[in-house]
């Protein structure tokens, strides 16, 4: 009775901080026991889960985040950006401002090619919203330039506009630059007082290009509960704390098919694929009747109308379906209709185990020989080197290794704890999908990163660096023979790519 009590005392607590409110699994309906089974099939899967949330009638039954991840941290969203984007589309519809049949070609009159072909000319705001701009192959090469709308229009459109799926990120930047066209503000600034503000989403920022447009397609970190808002949103048709602040008719537009990514896809495919099931706003439908923001490495913000429910992931995970099957399996068949009688014994055990969600430290070998032979030395890397480090060092305690990487342009000193995590800021950039991009994360503070080393064996350091504030994780492993080293950097694009390690001596 008391934890109940205590759940209570949380939900009055976060409504009147402006949260989703809290109950607990039973009193909406879920056993305690299948969220558990659900986290327990987490663990034994092959996804990285960074954080979870379940909201069922408006309230939050189970939120988690594992260790070093954190409930006031931010997280780079990466497409699911692309909802957002689609939204201020919407607000911007309903303030008059465009129409979704409007012509492209008719926001940017002084970007256009010589030669405007019939497809160019066809092109419609709804067509960029549904992903069906006609192209054969998305223009990703725009983003290495300066000017992204010229580009991106003067890029050969094959197919009648509306008429065939190809995912095309370029296509959502487009929506944010024809927003800033008409409103005279950056998306992030126009949506603060129409959707952030009313949500209560705080202290959040969005990547821009060179031209300090919000790129729209990526680039927007918010935290686990804002991604559960947005998604309470959509599910209220709108409306938040009695306003309608979205209209309803635009949520019933952005959140129905429009194109089919496959229309000639078998029923065994259909079956088995959450990416087959039509496409909407810069959403995506789901088997079981659903609708998701979904970003790339296992970032989603899913909609269950007809189980009132919104369910949040935040991951790094190159097997996203794989991700999605867990919620399916364990978490949707629970979904009762009516509240269930409190389980006390249950409901601990779930609260302890939420509690206990962690990523373990690498652990290794404790210590090294090599330690003291390293400290004051420099590793000093020859040849062509990648991401252009010139040097590296290393300073052992007992509780810490110091890494100092010397670029030729600046220096990063970045600690990482011996069995535990060391907490920093670092200005180093970290693994990103859209790293080519001109401007990437320019104007972002210094990030948020934790970091451990352990040795492999006597010869073989392995420094862990997790950008926290992201999905992604950096090892840097060094391997020492006499004065030789090789340092090799992975990530989750490279992992399972022959890499070429950074060569040096020590001196």
């Amino acid at each position: 009775m008391k934890k109940i009590f205590f759940f209570l005392l949380i939900s009055v607590y976060a409504w009147a901080q402006g949260s989703l409110p809290r109950s607990t699994p039973e009193a909406e309906g879920i056993p305690s026991s299948a969220i558990i089974k659900f986290l327990e099939a987490a663990e034994k899967s092959n996804v990285e889960f960074h954080s979870m949330m379940i909201v069922r009638h408006g309230k939050v039954v189970a939120e988690g985040w594992w260790n070093p991840y954190r409930s006031d941290l931010r997280h780079t969203m990466y497409s699911c950006s692309k909802s957002f984007t689609a939204t201020a589309v919407g607000l911007a519809v309903s303030e008059g401002k465009l129409k979704v049949t409007d012509k492209v070609i008719s926001f940017f009159p002084d970007k256009l090619p010589e030669k405007i072909s019939d497809n160019l000319a066809a092109l419609e705001v709804k067509d960029l919203l549904s992903m069906s701009v006609g192209m054969e192959k998305e223009p990703g090469h725009i983003m290495a330039g300066n000017d992204w709308i010229k580009s991106f229009l003067a890029w050969p459109i094959e197919n009648k506009p509306g008429t065939k799926f190809l995912y095309n990120s370029a296509a959502t930047y487009l929506l944010s630059a024809i927003v800033q066209k008409v409103t005279g503000q950056k998306i992030i600034d126009y949506l603060t007082p129409r959707l952030f503000e009313p949500l209560g989403i705080k202290n959040i920022d969005w990547e821009v290009d060179p031209n300090d447009i919000n790129v729209g397609g990526w680039g927007l970190r918010l935290k686990t509960e804002d991604m559960a808002k947005f998604g309470q949103l959509f599910l209220q048709k709108g409306k938040w704390n009695g306003k309608q602040i979205l209209p309803e008719a635009w949520v019933n537009e952005a959140s129905t098919m429009k194109i089919m990514q496959k229309p000639d896809a078998s029923a065994e495919e259909l079956a088995k694929s959450d990416w087959l099931q039509g496409y909407c706003y810069q959403m995506w439908r789901c088997r079981n009747n659903g609708y998701r923001g979904d970003g790339a490495n296992g970032q989603f913000i899913i909609m269950l109308p007809e189980k009132d429910a919104v369910v949040i992931f935040t991951a790094e995970t190159t097997d996203m379906q794989s991700e999605i099957n867990l919620m399916w399996e364990n978490i949707l068949p629970a979904m009762g209709p009516k509240p269930l009688k409190p389980n006390q014994e249950e409901l601990t055990r779930l609260s302890d185990k939420l509690k206990a969600l962690k990523l373990g430290v690498p652990d290794k070998i404790n210590s090294s020989k090599m330690e003291k032979y390293l400290s004051g030395k420099d590793v000093i890397f020859k040849g062509e080197v990648a991401k252009k480090v010139i040097s590296a060092s290393f300073s052992f305690d007992s509780q810490s290794c110091l890494l100092k990487l010397r670029t030729d342009s600046t220096d990063h000193l970045i600690s990482f704890g011996r069995e535990q995590w060391n907490y920093q800021k670092t200005t180093k950039f970290g693994p990103y999908l859209v790293a080519r991009a001109m401007a990437n994360r320019k104007g972002l503070p210094a990030f948020d990163v934790t970091g451990s080393f352990t040795w492999v064996d006597e010869n073989t350091l392995e420094f862990t660096l997790r950008y926290i504030e992201s999905p992604h994780t950096e090892t840097v492993i060094c391997k020492f023979d006499g004065d030789a080293v090789k340092m090799d950097v992975i990530n989750i694009w490279n992992q399972k790519q022959d890499r070429t390690p950074l060569e040096g001596v020590l001196r």
